[in-house]
């Protein structure tokens, strides 16, 4: 069994074997659109036609036609450019995402997640950036394509704005040709009528200028006729020659088209092609970041953070209480201390050498009291 065809941009009716992210066609639609590609190629020509000599609305029609696909060539390269910047921005803008710090302190099977996370996110935005060249690569093609088409047509443009103006002056001058060759034919009628009327005059002075009229108004005639009849062959010739170039024309113009079309249906066809491939290399990308958090281990996590930060497996001991007038230190907190009763202290009895004190209380009250 032969592998499935893609349409790519190579020539007409060509296949690409490719498998990952394309669209295949089916035979039956490849064989339609060859056989349309080359039959249509005789379409226009009868359908280009005018009874106006001096018309040349089919051949306009077709230009313009031409025209208005390469200015739809030129919209489609524009629309691929703006779509490449868009790729190339969104990559770069990814790629400086994924080397801020994310995920540093981690330790284990959670920091392995955060590196290979942030290593995908980086290729994905690189995997952008490719498909933005990519992108601009079929621009080039594309602009190569529509210039090439416009030097193809502006020879045979040349050649057949020539051949309609040429057509046009032959037919007003054949057409004034045959205007001055009716006038010099009634001139002719005239003269031979008055020289028959005039048979019957004796003058023969008068008959011999009405003969002599009428023979030079024959003569004008026959040169009026035999002018009339070379500008008549002269334009047939040009009309051959337009009508021939006019068919040669309406073929080339249609087959340009039918590249025209089949290019650019192509050209979107790799498009979508290129983002479909990209879908695919960022899902294997992003796969990768699941299996990794598929290995992500809660346990072995936090058994290694023990391992690489434990510090003991004791307890600090209780701390005592000390009271500051006991004797006794270190007794346990749940140990209340004694409360002793303190007797009154006896007054004292000043000596004879001994100035006495005097109590606040006495009425000849001093610091000093001497005997």
């Amino acid at each position: 069994m032969s592998s499935p065809c893609y349409v790519t941009c190579e020539a007409w009716g060509s296949c690409h074997q490719s498998t990952v992210g394309k669209r295949p066609l089916s035979d039956v639609f490849l064989l339609k659109l060859n056989e349309g590609l080359f039959s249509y190629w005789t379409f226009l020509v009868p359908q280009m036609q005018s009874t106006d000599i001096t018309s040349s609305i089919g051949y306009d029609n077709l230009i313009q036609h031409m025209n208005d696909g390469r200015k739809t060539c030129k919209e489609l390269e524009d629309f691929i450019k703006q779509r490449a910047t868009i790729e190339e921005k969104y990559g770069k803008d990814l790629m400086s995402l994924s080397k801020k710090v994310c995920g540093q302190n981690e330790l284990n099977t959670l920091k392995r997640a955060f590196d290979v996370f942030k290593q995908q996110m980086e290729n994905v935005g690189l995997l952008h950036i490719q498909l933005a060249g990519s992108l601009r690569e079929e621009v080039k093609k594309l602009e190569e394509f529509r210039e090439k088409q416009k030097d193809q047509r502006k020879k045979l443009e040349h050649c057949m704005e020539n051949l309609h103006k040429q057509k046009t002056v032959f037919f007003k001058k054949t057409i004034e040709s045959k205007k001055t060759y009716e006038q010099k034919c009634k001139e002719k009628d005239e003269a031979e009528q008055m020289l028959n009327r005039s048979s019957g005059i004796s003058n023969s002075r008068q008959q011999d200028k009405l003969q002599s009229k009428a023979n030079q108004s024959k003569q004008s005639a026959e040169d009026a006729d035999r002018t009339y009849q070379q500008n008549v062959l002269t334009l047939e010739k040009i009309r051959e020659e337009w009508q021939s170039e006019h068919i040669r024309t309406c073929e080339f113009l249609e087959k340009q088209d039918c590249e025209r079309i089949h290019t650019m249906r192509n050209a979107m066809w790799v498009h979508a092609n290129q983002l479909s491939q990209g879908c695919v290399s960022s899902d294997e990308m992003y796969e990768e970041i699941r299996k990794v958090l598929e290995q992500c281990n809660i346990q072995r996590d936090l058994e290694f953070f023990i391992d690489l930060k434990r510090t003991g497996d004791t307890a600090p001991a209780p701390i005592p209480y000390e009271n500051y007038y006991s004797g006794q230190r270190g007794l346990p907190p749940s140990r209340a201390p004694v409360a002793t009763r303190r007797m009154p202290l006896p007054n004292p009895d000043n000596s004879a050498s001994e100035p006495q004190y005097a109590t606040v209380g006495e009425n000849n009250y001093s610091y000093i009291r001497h005997h």
